[in-house]
């Protein structure tokens, strides 16, 4: 005997043949769509306290990336005002604790001018060195991440293996020697112009035009390594042709579309999201 058929799940109303197609929604006006810029203030003291909050943010972020190791790691900001002065993290503080309040402001020399802990003296010389030579740099991030200091270990430049690595195509230079802290001006000579350095044996430096852009380059940067070295250990990498990385770093290399970038990474520590998981 056959079996009776199963009746069909009602699916809900159809709509017959002969029956009119409905209209489509009208877009929406662009200029009703929310879009993110970076903020522009004309206080100096509002300014100094948003670098203040971005910053006590991104060492957190850092942190809980896992980019920090002992008392390694600085990242500091230029004082909107104040002329040759840094906002930096305290000597023997985890990255994860840090808020506005916990930050020291140090001159040029390394004094410190606001707060109450030491400063990373060593440390703290090549962020100097490296404001002082691109006066346009708020921000300078120097921290301990793994495949940017394996790559370094190499000696070598993140190569155009990706879309993302091609952000730092001939917009980063490699300092080919190992130096400790003893010439911080070599350092900000061989980062020249551009937004990264890789030190050799030792890791990544990124730079950007606001806190946001620089710790993004750091992120991107160490991710681009991870890329990199992965992609070589399965095999020989297919590197993105001189024209194609020049187009792709025109367009998604500037520091809006890294403030841009960062920004989910903001809400993250802003919003006190769940637990980051480092791609390392």
């Amino acid at each position: 005997m056959a079996a009776a058929p199963v009746p069909c799940a009602a699916t809900g109303p159809t709509r017959r043949r002969d029956a009119p197609m409905p209209e489509q929604p009208p877009p929406v006006p662009v200029d009703r769509l929310a879009f993110e810029m970076p903020p522009v203030h004309e206080d100096p003291a509002e300014e100094r306290t948003y670098r203040r909050e971005r910053l006590a943010g991104a060492l957190r972020l850092l942190g809980r990336l896992g980019y920090e190791d002992g008392v390694a790691g600085h990242v500091t900001a230029r004082d909107p005002e104040f002329e040759d002065c840094y906002w930096v993290n305290p000597f023997g503080r985890a990255f994860a604790g840090l808020g506005p309040e916990d930050l020291l402001l140090v001159d040029g020399d390394g004094r410190v001018v606001r707060g109450g802990r030491r400063v990373n003296q060593l440390a703290f010389a090549v962020h100097a060195a490296v404001h002082r030579a691109r006066p346009g740099v708020v921000s300078v991030v120097r921290t301990q991440a793994p495949y940017g200091r394996a790559l370094a270990s190499l000696g070598e430049l993140l190569a155009p293996v990706s879309q993302e690595a091609c952000c730092f195509y001939e917009d980063h230079a490699l300092m080919d020697e190992y130096a400790g802290a003893e010439d911080p001006a070599r350092v900000a000579r061989a980062l020249g112009p551009h937004k990264a350095l890789v030190l050799r044996n030792r890791g990544l430096l990124t730079v950007g035009g606001s806190v946001d852009a620089a710790v993004w380059w750091f992120v991107a940067a160490e991710r681009a390594a991870q890329v990199q070295l992965i992609a070589r250990a399965a095999g020989k990498p297919v590197l993105i042709d001189h024209h194609g990385a020049v187009a792709t770093r025109e367009r998604f290399g500037g520091d809006l579309a890294a403030w841009a970038s960062y920004q989910p990474l903001w809400q993250t520590v802003a919003g006190g999201g769940g637990p980051l998981t480092s791609t390392s």
